[in-house]
């Protein structure tokens, strides 16, 4: 797959130099001249690097860095920011907004293409983005979790999974569990956003298996606007007639007829209130157990950790 680089710069000389120069890697190459138009391209065409020029109109790059770290599903895509010869501070001010690295214009063509290369390296490895919904993976759960003990931080850990999923998958086929997965992905976004803040982590761990990471405080609100807008998306995934029924139709292993029912949502939530958690293992083994309780209750609901060191 092509690597996609957005050049944001509202000199067309400037772009046409990166454009000759990314095209010695075979890069993809997007193009936007002004802070707006770089986050509609952001949002649409989902580039995997970002190369802004700091000064740029209607929003300048220290803004336009800002509002991407701000937002959950896009705060680990890089960006390398382009900077006058003498401008220190900009430097200085664009790193402080987010910026994985900067370039010095006028920038020698092969530190330039070495600083891409360096920064995709470390991204890859930082983040392992799920291809499906662009949330970050699973190394970058664990550092994220990693990050939150070493610190002592108060912390909720909302482990998302899906009930009766594979039975769906199974009857509508790969493409609609797709959508599926990428609407839950959205949900967890959006009810992150509401109740939540912008310390806050969503990672996608695998298939139908998501984390949410938050604050105690925020937990409960967090994992009830997700059921509820979970529940309240389901209807629109099935067919009428499976929708009217409440389940759908499938065969077990011995060719039985079973009724499956509709999607449910379950969530087990580690907390460190009341009991001291030192590595990531121990979450892990918490949230399994707290998500097996979950799912024995046949629809969608959360469960809280509510034990005590003795």
């Amino acid at each position: 797959m092509l690597t996609k680089i957005l050049i944001v710069d509202d000199d067309p000389d400037i772009r046409d130099v990166l454009k000759l120069t990314l095209s010695e890697e075979n890069y993809t190459v997007i193009e936007a001249q002004d802070g707006e138009e770089a986050l509609k391209a952001i949002n649409t065409k989902s580039p995997d690097l970002v190369l802004l020029d700091y000064k740029i109109p209607k929003m300048d790059g220290r803004q336009v860095c800002r509002q991407i770290k701000r937002d959950l599903l896009l705060r680990h895509l890089p960006i390398i920011m382009v900077t006058g010869k003498g401008d220190i501070n900009d430097r200085v001010d664009g790193l402080d907004a987010g910026a994985d690295d900067y370039v010095v214009k006028p920038f020698e063509p092969k530190e330039l293409l070495a600083r891409i290369r360096m920064v995709l390296r470390r991204t890859q490895i930082d983040l392992e983005a799920n291809p499906l919904t662009r949330l970050p993976g699973n190394v970058s759960i664990i550092n994220e979790l990693t990050k939150r003990i070493e610190n002592k931080s108060l912390f909720a850990v909302c482990y998302v999974d899906l009930d009766k999923f594979k039975a769906y998958n199974d009857k509508y086929g790969f493409e609609h569990g797709d959508e599926v997965i990428r609407e839950t992905a959205r949900i967890l976004i959006r009810s992150a956003q509401k109740y939540g803040s912008a310390e806050d982590f969503i990672g996608h761990i695998g298939g139908d298996d998501f984390v949410v990471i938050t604050v105690p405080d925020t937990a409960d609100n967090i994992c009830q606007e997700i059921i509820d807008e979970f529940d309240g998306a389901v209807p629109e995934f099935y067919n009428e007639k499976d929708r009217d029924n409440g389940y759908i139709v499938a065969l077990d292993r011995k060719g039985n007829e079973q009724r499956i029912p509709l999607l449910a949502v379950s969530i087990g939530v580690v907390t460190n209130e009341a009991r001291k958690i030192e590595h990531v293992a121990q979450i892990g083994e918490i949230g399994a157990e707290l998500k097996c309780i979950a799912k024995s209750q046949e629809k969608s609901n959360y469960v809280k950790d509510k034990r005590r060191d003795k």
